[in-house]
């Protein structure tokens, strides 16, 4: 399970790829070498590790050459030529501002006094709020590649982290899937989001069996029903956990416009329906009942379940409680709202 965000992220400094010398000019020289991405192509580099669960480290490095720490990582989702560090990214992208961030750009924290004291750097999937204070976050932190809901811009040093754009960034993926079947991007869909995209969605998801979730629609604005539906066909895909968030990214869109993968299953089958949050009162020291065994097992089955030394069981523990902050503030949640008791935001995520 993801540990605590605030925990510090040393890095390597800047290299070759892993086993290969570094092609042409280093990112060390006043000209770096720029290769085309798209936001599409970046993106889908970030979901790879994502999926690989790359375990964090500042020495070691993935299959791919790329060093196995946050820096490391956008070298990798930047496809630059060798590994880079937070002194050394900046020259590769385009200084913005946050209002201007897309999936793909990143937010850069380097400490040039002590650059192991803090510095860190996420790359932006898209808006998770209307109000633009949460954001969809790709890194490489310990124990290993997450994607989760942080804080504008981090839970810590948050006014020092600087947006950038990639120099190389391409405006077209060309082959021959056309533009109609192009990943929007993650800033099309989520909360307070309008446009046609999430009208063709939701087409989409209804034509594979998620019709039962729109009551009427589906329609261009963002709303639960294209959650829920989303949600519904990913499971279908026999995805968990942050592969199973209900936003459609990058493979979960591919599916659809291409026509592949599982249909949603029809209602009262195995991952069709959600449950009704059965209460506060069912989640406190001295209770026993099958919803606290039913909470516990679905926190393990998506590895939220480190606490555990026996059970999960039907009596209510300090290892539930914390099990289940431990999955909130993989939310982004903090203070009151990552308490380790169950509200139903925490059950619908869970298992809505």
């Amino acid at each position: 399970p993801p540990k605590d965000p605030d925990e510090p992220t040393p890095q390597g400094s800047a290299g070759p790829l892993h086993g290969r010398p570094l092609p042409g000019p280093t990112g060390n020289q006043a000209d770096p070498v720029l290769r085309p991405a798209t936001r599409d192509q970046i993106i889908e580099r970030a979901e790879r590790w994502v999926a690989a669960k790359v375990p964090y480290s500042m020495e070691k490095f993935w299959s791919d050459g790329y060093r196995q720490d946050c820096s490391g990582y956008v070298s990798m989702v930047w496809n630059l030529a060798g590994n880079e560090w937070t002194g050394s990214l900046a020259k590769y992208g385009t200084r913005i501002e946050r209002a201007e961030l897309q999936p793909g750009d990143i937010l850069l924290f380097h400490n040039a006094a002590d650059p192991n004291a803090g510095s860190h750097v996420t790359i932006f999937g898209g808006w998770v709020d209307a109000e633009r204070t949460k954001y969809t976050a790709y890194e490489q932190a310990k124990p290993q590649t997450r994607k989760q809901a942080t804080p504008m811009a981090y839970w810590n040093n948050s006014a020092s982290y600087v947006p950038y754009r990639y120099k190389g960034l391409a405006t077209t993926t060309g082959g021959s899937t056309g533009t109609s079947a192009r990943y929007p991007g993650a800033a099309a869909f989520g909360p307070g989001a309008v446009n046609a995209h999430v009208t063709r969605l939701g087409k989409l998801l209804a034509e594979r069996g998620g019709k039962r979730f729109y009551r009427s629609g589906p329609g261009p604005r963002w709303s639960d029903a294209d959650r829920q539906a989303t949600l519904a066909f990913q499971r279908a895909q026999g995805w968990k956990g942050e592969e199973a968030d209900g936003l459609p990214g990058p493979h979960t869109w591919r599916l659809l416009v291409t026509g592949k993968g599982k249909d949603i299953p029809a209602a009262g089958k195995p991952g069709a329906s959600a449950s009704a949050f059965p209460g506060r009162a069912h989640f406190r020291p001295g209770q026993s009942n099958a919803y606290v065994e039913k909470l516990g097992r679905r926190l393990v089955a998506l590895g939220y379940g480190r606490h555990y030394t026996t059970g999960p069981g039907p009596r209510w523990t300090e290892a539930d409680r914390r099990n289940t902050e431990a999955f909130q503030r993989a939310q982004g949640w903090r203070g009151a709202a990552a308490n380790g008791y169950p509200g139903p935001e925490t059950w619908r995520r869970l298992f809505g």
